[in-house]
């Protein structure tokens, strides 16, 4: 029979794989209410733990995996986790969000969170039940690839995480699976490798969780889903056609990727839409649990049944490589998920190599608009065969090493998404200051900017305002932990924002954002928390939460070298147009990032400042000076 567990359990497993010792950590009151879970609670541990300057793939690197406050309760589109870690694409801080069953087990084994330092003697793996963590011997699994070892490890009501050959072989983009779902950026999967840790293998089912104020909670998860089930978004573009129902907007928009960023449309791009691949490959639901949006899709491929590939990989390993066939796009993406490596750095290293052998800069048979080539490229990437053990090492350091920088498109090493900012300047500036690199995640302005006509895609004013709000809020979502997707339902739905006349709220949120941003009602995720977590805070210090997350990852950031140079984007978003824009659009990063500075408590040169960490709270020793 399951126990009951009452809100959070607040113990962290702590793991130490060079002594097989164990310890339990547990989160402090206050920890919780200035960091409320998930993202933000891993991040403070990872600040009290890790030193700067730590090599990423040594070890005294630090893995934290996060089940957030709302896992195991029943909210809508909860069952994600979050992980982080230094990264050994970028060297600098990286989190990610998964939706496998690993976060469900650990919660419901009766675990908070889970920290993972030091290096096995031999590969190995951990197994992880209420009673704690068992150290096993991986030499039978090493070796496979993630589906494979899935497999053979199956236990009942097992969640798991694991590598393939690519975290095996240190592929600087690897990432992790958990199911069919990956934590995808920065080579997460990389780290695992390097502490000889093939999976962590977590068995749940102990545990049932209770919000501590069950009746609130059971009218607002109503509430929430009502919002989800009647939001044009998350109702019906993403439930219909997944994520690459983007493609059609972004199309028209002109920020599409096309061969390496050189351009923003192309002819064939709605094959890889959304609604043409529910046409041709007889798409159907397949996502993570639980879920209300119901995004994730599978479908017939070369007649076989796989997962229907997402927005950023019909894009970064699609439109971006020329090629326009969700054939070979899901061949690709089947190749990634099942060597554990990033589709988006595996397509923006392939993209790169194509435009530099065009360049002569390289050698190689990679070209834009053929598919040839590059299944054997993606294994020899994770395989580190041949030239591959160079592209394992992603795009900034093959720049580095053969020249063309000025289109190795990355921010700070980890290469962008699927949306030129060229054509959404806000997401542009996003880009640029997001604390793990490239991401489109930190504060998605293509809503905003493309998708709801709400802010000017090529103006300036505004955009540091709605980057700085959106990057706290997205912080809070990543750390309750729930799906970013619910933003479209519960930013959209409420009265105000819902029944204000669109001539009027495109005003104010272009012109005033000043006032438009506090009217913005988000309560329903304070309010979902306070009702699990059965802690009562303001509007106000719910969103000061996500400020606090968002400076201390970079003031962390900073302490390993990044600064205001470091701050920007590739060249050719900054000094190239593009043929099919009625008129040469750049990117003015400068006047963008020095209005953020200012907006988010930071010193001209990126740093925050003294008084802003102060404010938030963030305790600064001598030891955790800038290095810069």
């Amino acid at each position: 029979m399951m126990k009951e567990l009452l809100g959070t359990s607040n113990r962290i497993l702590e793991v130490d794989l060079n002594e097989s010792k164990v310890d339990i950590y547990q989160v402090k009151p206050e920890e919780r209410r200035l960091y409320l879970g998930g993202k933000g609670l891993g991040l403070k541990l990872l600040y009290d733990r890790l030193k700067p300057g730590t090599d990423p793939l040594g070890e005294e690197n630090i893995l934290v995996f996060m089940p957030g406050v709302f896992m195991g309760t029943g909210a809508p589109c909860s069952g994600r986790f979050a992980a982080l870690t230094k990264s050994p694409l970028t060297g600098i801080l990286v989190a990610s969000s998964c939706g496998g069953s690993f976060g469900m087990n650990l919660k419901t084994a009766g675990w908070d969170g889970l920290l993972v330092r030091g290096k096995a003697a031999r590969p190995s793996y951990l197994l992880i039940t209420l009673e704690g963590v068992e150290f096993r011997d991986a030499a039978e699994i090493w070796g496979l690839d993630t589906v494979e070892t899935q497999v053979k490890l199956d236990e009942k009501r097992a969640g798991m995480l694991v590598i393939g050959p690519a975290g095996e072989n240190l592929v600087r983009f690897a990432n992790i699976a958990s199911g069919d779902r990956f934590l995808g950026r920065g080579g997460m999967g990389a780290v695992m490798g390097s502490k000889n840790l093939k999976a962590i293998v977590a068995l749940g089912g102990a545990y049932k969780i209770t919000p501590l104020d069950q009746p609130a909670f059971d009218r607002l998860k109503k509430k929430a889903a009502a919002y989800i089930n009647r939001n044009r978004f998350t109702g019906n573009l993403f439930r219909k056609y997944g994520t690459p129902a983007n493609v059609r907007p972004c199309l028209k928009a002109n920020i599409l990727p096309v061969n390496n960023f050189s351009d923003g449309s192309h002819a064939e791009a709605l094959k890889i839409s959304g609604e043409e691949t529910q046409k041709n490959h007889k798409t159907s639901h397949h996502t993570c649990k639980p879920c209300t949006i119901l995004c994730g899709k599978k479908g017939t491929f070369g007649g076989e049944e796989l997962p229907s590939p997402e927005y950023e990989t019909v894009t970064l390993l699609g439109s971006n490589l020329g090629v326009f066939d969700m054939g070979r796009i899901a061949e690709w993406n089947r190749i990634c998920g099942r060597m554990g490596m990033d589709t988006i750095s595996a397509g923006g290293t392939l993209a790169w190599v194509m435009e530099a052998a065009e360049k002569g800069l390289v050698r190689s048979d990679l070209k834009f608009g053929s598919p040839e080539g590059i299944s054997q490229a993606l294994l020899d990437i994770a395989y580190r065969k041949g030239f591959g053990g160079e592209m394992a090492q992603g795009s900034k350091a093959l720049s580095e090493t053969y020249g063309g920088t000025s289109f190795a498109m990355h921010v700070k090493g980890l290469e962008i998404a699927g949306y030129d900012p060229r054509g959404s300047f806000g997401l542009g500036l996003a880009y640029a200051v997001a604390n793990r690199g490239g991401c489109h995640l930190s504060a998605y302005l293509v809503a905003q900017e493309v998708v709801l006509g709400l802010l000017r895609p090529h103006a300036v004013r505004g955009k540091a305002d709605h980057v700085r709000f959106l990057e706290s809020l997205n912080n809070c979502v990543n750390s309750l932990q729930t799906c970013l997707f619910t933003l479209f339902a519960y930013l959209l739905e409420p009265p105000l924002t819902k029944y204000t006349p669109a001539p009027l709220l495109r005003f104010l949120m272009q012109e005033m954002p000043q006032v438009a941003i506090p009217l913005i009602d988000y309560t329903l995720y304070r309010d979902l928390w306070s009702a699990v977590t059965g802690i009562k805070i303001s509007r106000r210090d719910f969103l000061e939460a996500g400020d606090r997350i968002t400076v201390l990852e970079r003031y962390m950031n900073t302490r390993e070298g990044i600064s205001r140079v470091h701050d920007t984007l590739p060249d050719r978003f900054l000094r190239e147009g593009r043929k099919s824009d009625p008129k040469a659009y750049t990117v003015p990063i400068e006047k963008l990032r020095s209005t953020y500075y200012k907006k988010r408590g930071y010193d001209r040169n990126g740093i925050p400042t003294p008084t802003t960490l102060k404010r938030l709270g963030i305790a600064v020793s001598s030891a955790a000076a800038p290095i810069l």
